[in-house]
Formats: C-alpha cells, sequence, structure tokens
C-alpha cells in the first residue's frame, strides 16, 4: 500500500500502534491524570486499546469501518472514566462513515474523524479551551481537511494533523479546566496538561506510524 489510503490491515496495524504507544505511555498518562483527575487515565486507557486490540486480531474483516466499529464496542465496554464513552463514541461515529469501505484516503479519513470528533463534542459537551481532548483533536481534524483540500496524501495530511495535536496539547497546560474533573479544582488545574489531549495526540501519532510501516 502507497501512503495515500488506510486499507484494513494497516487499520489493524494502527490499532497495535495505538496500544504500544498507550502501554509506553501508561505511567505518564497517569501522572497527568494524578494531577488533575482520577489517576486512572493510563490504566484505563491501557486496558481498553489491549483489548481492542486482542477483538481486532481475532476477527477477519472485509472494510475499515468494521474494525473501527469493534475498536468503539471494546472501548466503550472495558475503559472506566469518561474516556470509554469519549472514545469510543469517536471510534464509533467514525466508523459510519466508513463503513464498507475497504480502504480511505486523506480525504474520506478526514470526514470520519470529523464525524467522530462532533461525536465527543456532543456528549461531552466539550468546545475549544475547557481544557479537554477536543482541544488536541480539533486542530488535528481541521490540518486533515485542510491538507485534503489541498490535495496532500493522508501520510502528509496526518503529519499536519499530528502537528496541530500536539500543539493543542500543549495549549491546554495554562487553561484552566472547564469540563470533567479537572473542572472541580478550578483554577488549580491551570499549569497542567490534560490527559485527554495528550491521549488524542498519542492516537494519532499510532495512525501516522502505521502508515509508516
Amino acid at each position: 500500500m502507497d501512503n495515500g489510503k488506510l486499507d484494513v490491515t494497516k487499520a489493524i496495524e494502527a490499532v497495535k500502534r495505538i496500544k504500544d504507544i498507550v502501554d509506553a505511555n501508561k505511567e505518564y498518562l497517569t501522572e497527568l491524570d494524578s494531577a488533575i483527575g482520577d489517576a486512572d487515565h493510563g490504566i484505563n486507557m491501557s486496558r481498553g486499546f489491549a483489548k481492542a486490540l486482542e477483538k481486532v486480531k481475532s476477527n477477519e474483516y472485509n472494510d475499515i469501518g468494521s474494525v473501527f466499529k469493534d475498536v468503539a464496542i471494546t472501548l466503550m465496554s472495558t475503559v472506566g472514566g469518561a474516556a470509554g464513552p469519549l472514545y469510543g463514541t469517536f471510534f464509533m461515529k467514525a466508523s459510519m462513515k466508513l463503513a464498507a469501505q475497504k480502504e480511505a484516503d486523506l480525504s474520506l479519513l478526514a470526514q470520519a474523524f470529523r464525524e467522530g470528533l462532533q461525536g465527543v463534542v456532543a456528549l461531552g459537551k466539550a468546545q475549544l479551551s475547557d481544557k479537554t481532548m477536543v482541544d488536541a483533536l480539533t486542530p488535528a481534524v481541521e490540518a486533515l481537511e485542510s491538507a485534503a483540500k489541498d490535495g496532500l496524501t493522508l501520510k502528509q495530511g496526518l503529519e499536519k494533523a499530528l502537528a496541530m495535536a500536539e500543539k493543542g496539547m500543549k495549549d491546554t497546560i495554562p487553561m484552566v479546566a472547564r469540563k470533567g474533573r479537572a473542572s472541580y479544582l478550578g483554577e488549580r488545574s491551570a499549569g497542567h496538561q490534560d490527559p485527554g489531549a495528550t491521549s488524542s495526540y498519542l492516537i494519532l501519532k499510532a495512525f501516522y506510524d502505521a502508515l509508516e510501516g
């Protein structure tokens, strides 16, 4: 496969890469969540994507939408806290856009991730600057859409999305949280990077790495 399409093999590889990168950063995510949350984000994400990888590796798929759907269902049933429903919704909404698709180019993946982001916003009621995963996902999705309009390859689009997600993640540090557990801390939530924005960045990194092969 070239860098222009995400197919079933690469989608499953992306799930493996997510599992690996979340495992590698489990303690870091827990540390971030200890400062402003329940200290369980790393553990929950690690467990969820380990189960998701088990699920997708044990099945045969004809389309990438079905891969995303199984990831969604697994996350919703195995990840505690807000992360399970939110990431589950992201993958479920994206899967609907990818239903029956054997592969996705940059334009289609951008549309799928837009659907996923809208699902997250609808469920969590978070907007930009609320200090959540939305702060990493929104600029990333916008970068994907912009790259698609410019005729870039999927890999190039993900590279731009990754850079914007990283910026969005770091931009959460000075923010005062307005949603989720961190919002209970008020002004004391400022000065800490949001764990959800961080895991969103890591997931996008995994998709990019999966295209690298």
